[in-house]
C-alpha cells in the first residue's frame, strides 16, 4: 500500500526544496554535537509554523537509528482504535518512506490488539508530519506507523508492554512518540496544566500521567501514545527523561486567549 500525504501544503510545505530548507532551519538552529543515542522521544505534531521548532530541537540532539516506531494519535473517528500498517510506504514531497515489515510483524505478533487498518491512518496528520524531518535527517530509514485512538489505560499498557518485548535487547530502534499538550485554553492556564503533565512524563510514570490528565482536565491529545511509551520505557529499564524545549502556539501567533502547548522530550 502507498499511503499518500494528507496534510502536505497545509501543515508543511508541499515544495520539496522549501520543505527541506525549513527542516534544516529548525534543526540547524538547535544542532547538538555530538548527537546522542536515546531510546525514545516525544515531539508535537501541529503545523510546522507553530511547533516544528520544538520538534527540531529534539531531533537535532538525537543520533537517529535506521529503524523507527512512530507512535501517534488517531484524531479522526474512522478506523481501528489501535491501528498499524505493516507493509508499503508513505509518500511525502521528499519521496517515499518504507514501512519496516519485519518490525511491524513482530509488533503485531506481540500485541494482537494492534489491527491492520489504513482507514485510521489515511487522514491522520500526527505521524505524517514527522516523516519529512526523518527523511532530511536520516535518509534510508524504515518505520512502523501506529495510531492509537483509545485512552483505555489497560489497553495502552498492553501496547507498551508489547513494544518493550520487541525492543528488549536491541537499541537500533527509536520509539518516536507524538503528542500536543493542552488545547485551546488561555496561555497562562495551559502552561500550568502542561507543567503538571510534563512532571509525570519526567517521572516516567504512566499511571500518574493518565490520572493527572484525567483529573486536571488536561487535553493532551497523545495521552494514549505517551502512556504506551512510558510503559515500554519502564519495562526496558529507562530511567532518564529530559525536557528539551517547551512552547505554546502563542509564542508564534501572539494570541494568548486560546493556545496549544508543545513539549519536546528525550528518554535515555
Amino acid at each position: 500500500m502507498l499511503r499518500l500525504p494528507a496534510v502536505s501544503g497545509r501543515f508543511y510545505p508541499s515544495n520539496p526544496l522549501e520543505l527541506t530548507a525549513l527542516v534544516r532551519k529548525y534543526t540547524n538552529a538547535a544542532a547538538h554535537s555530538p548527537p546522542i543515542p536515546v531510546r525514545a522521544c516525544l515531539v508535537p505534531h501541529a503545523g510546522y509554523m507553530y511547533s516544528a521548532h520544538v520538534t527540531g530541537a529534539v531531533l537535532a540532539r538525537i543520533a537517529l537509528p535506521k529503524k523507527i516506531i512512530i507512535l501517534g494519535v488517531r484524531h479522526h473517528p474512522g478506523g481501528e482504535p489501535m491501528a498499524i500498517l505493516s507493509s508499503g510506504a508513505w509518500r511525502t514531497p521528499l519521496g517515499d518512506a518504507a514501512i519496516d515489515e519485519p518490525l511491524a510483524a513482530a509488533l503485531r505478533e506481540a500485541c494482537p490488539l494492534l489491527r491492520e487498518d489504513s482507514v485510521a491512518h489515511n487522514p491522520e496528520h500526527s505521524l505524517e508530519v514527522q516523516l519529512p524531518f526523518l527523511q532530511v535527517l536520516g535518509p534510508e530509514f524504515t518505520f512502523v506507523p501506529i495510531a492509537l485512538g483509545t485512552v483505555h489505560f489497560e489497553k495502552l499498557v498492553s501496547v507498551g508492554e508489547a513494544i518493550a518485548k520487541v525492543l528488549a535487547g536491541r537499541e537500533d530502534v527509536l520509539l518516536l512518540t507524538t503528542s500536543d499538550l493542552n488545547h485551546y485554553e488561555d496561555d497562562a492556564t495551559t502552561r500550568v496544566k502542561d507543567r503538571k503533565a510534563i512532571d509525570q512524563l519526567l517521572a516516567l510514570d504512566p499511571r500518574a500521567l493518565y490520572d493527572t490528565c484525567r483529573n486536571e482536565r488536561i487535553s493532551m491529545c497523545g495521552l494514549g501514545p505517551a502512556v504506551a511509551m512510558l510503559t515500554a520505557l519502564n519495562a526496558l529499564g529507562v530511567r532518564r527523561a529530559d525536557l528539551v524545549k517547551y512552547a505554546t502556539s502563542a509564542d508564534i501567533s501572539g494570541d494568548r486567549a486560546a493556545v496549544v502547548g508543545y513539549a519536546g522530550m528525550i528518554f535515555s
